[in-house]
């Protein structure tokens, strides 16, 4: 039996990840009371759902959501295949969704708050899940769609796989990516954006590459970031992980960091083949790469386009 659990704030996407997979064939409740995960394994495990998927979050008493490692511990026990899953996003963002829908957050109910201090006391309530979550998924900038992708792409087919490696671009203009494991700092490499006439390209032009590649510093973090994580992997492997994130940052997201997580990811592809490559401020994710050499500017934005 398989059962993911969906976590996190409100307004981060929760009801839009268990639609997702209760479209896929999950059975799927909403607002699960914590305490009754291992009434429901019961329940289900001789019937037809074999995958299942819970909402839990800040609805719970909150003697429920204390009692959520042990209660997570013994599933894990009884031999059932768990997935904690939790959603977050920027407190400010939240802020501006709820004052667009002028939706109430759960915790402002009583009056006795307000709607920032309910999220932070919401993330605060969660703090536990979220440390014991398998996968932490950032949906700031993410549209339904491409969380719907997620959730397909990296809970519900994510099959046997001993961990899901992603490598990621991103600007730290627009902060770090919330889930993102491992960071590295690519500012320091020299800036196509100084070149007018590379200015509206990206990491994945060929005059963004051929820019970059006539600087050895490049190719000498590439390889030094290559080094680090083929050193270290193995060990992450060797503690259970089931999701490792690596994120890679230049100042707008668009030409180093891109030209970076591309060649990193299709290095890694030969020992990793199921490997992740996501440009974060690009709108791009692609779950399958090819192991010899980085696609074409069309194959990906074909692959792309079959993807979205």
């Amino acid at each position: 039996m398989q059962i993911v659990i969906i976590s996190g704030r409100s307004g981060s996407g929760k009801s839009i990840a268990l639609q997702a997979l209760e479209d896929l064939g999950f059975y799927a409740i909403d607002n699960l009371p914590a305490t009754l995960l291992g009434s429901l394994v019961d329940e289900l495990r001789d019937g037809q759902a074999r995958s299942i998927a819970v909402s839990i979050d800040a609805r719970n008493l909150p003697h429920a959501l204390q009692r959520f490692p042990t209660l997570l511990h013994d599933l894990r026990h009884r031999k059932v295949q768990c997935q904690v899953v939790y959603l977050t996003t920027d407190a400010r963002i939240l802020l501006e969704r709820y004052s667009a829908t002028r939706r109430r957050h759960p915790l402002t109910r009583n009056n006795r708050m307000t709607l920032a201090e309910a999220i932070d006391q919401e993330e605060a309530s969660l703090a536990e899940i979220r440390d014991l979550a398998d996968l932490v998924i950032d949906t700031s900038r993410l549209s339904v769609h491409e969380l719907r992708g997620r959730i397909a792409d990296q809970v519900a087919e994510r099959g046997q796989e001993a961990l899901a490696l992603t490598i990621e671009s991103f600007g730290f203009k627009r902060g770090v990516p919330l889930d993102a494991d491992i960071v590295f700092d690519a500012r320091c490499l020299p800036n196509p954006y100084w070149d007018p006439s590379l200015r509206d390209a990206t990491g994945r032009d060929d005059s963004v590459i051929t820019f970059l590649e006539t600087y050895p510093m490049v190719d000498e973090m590439r390889r030094d970031i290559l080094a680090w994580v083929e050193r270290w992997l193995p060990r992450y492997l060797a503690s259970q992980r089931s999701y490792l994130t690596v994120a890679i940052g230049c100042t707008g997201g668009q030409h180093r960091s891109v030209y970076l997580a591309e060649r990193l990811a299709h290095d890694l592809a030969a020992q990793h083949p199921s490997v992740r490559l996501r440009h974060r401020e690009l709108g791009i994710h692609l779950s399958r790469l090819p192991s010899e050499t980085p696609p074409t500017q069309e194959q990906d934005d074909h692959d792309h386009e079959k993807e979205s």
